[in-house]
């Protein structure tokens, strides 16, 4: 994987490319879903632009969510409760595992993924093009100080 400064010019090409502007707003959302191994959520964003650009509306990182995730640049994590958070930095589909507390979302490291998806490919004939694979359990801090 790029280094932040490096994915970071690569996106910024990207959005040049599309004739995108390239405002200092948007760029301060893209750095906070770079930036971030916490998975955030569009409000979380949203408060962290806002404090160096006050002026910035939510509307603008709504759209700038919907840019970089048609760009394939962010990847949406959706929950069955309906709340969606973000990955910047693998923005290609791989497990995620989620503590059904506190809310922590991790990027689990497997090499078994790829297998287990060719697995029930070859068992169903399907071409899988993508895929999301959620892990839902308690994590090792609310397992220790229980809710």
């Amino acid at each position: 994987m790029a280094t932040t400064p490096d994915r970071l010019e690569k996106v910024i090409l990207r959005l040049r490319e599309r004739n995108c502007r390239i405002t200092p707003q948007r760029i301060a959302i893209l750095k906070a879903f770079l930036d971030s191994n916490e998975h955030p959520g569009i409000e979380q964003v949203y408060r962290q632009v806002q404090t160096r650009f006050p002026t910035t509306s939510l509307a603008t990182v709504y759209k700038t969510v919907a840019l970089l995730k048609e760009m394939g640049e962010i990847l949406e994590i959706g929950f069955p409760d309906g709340q969606k958070r973000f990955d910047g930095n693998k923005p290609f589909p791989h497990p995620h595992i989620i503590c059904e507390h506190c809310g922590v979302v991790l990027d689990p490291d497997t090499s078994q993924v790829d297998t287990l998806i060719a697995e029930i490919a070859d068992n169903t004939g399907f071409k899988v093009t993508s895929h999301q694979i959620q892990l839902i359990g308690t994590c090792p801090s609310c397992l220790k100080n229980p809710f």
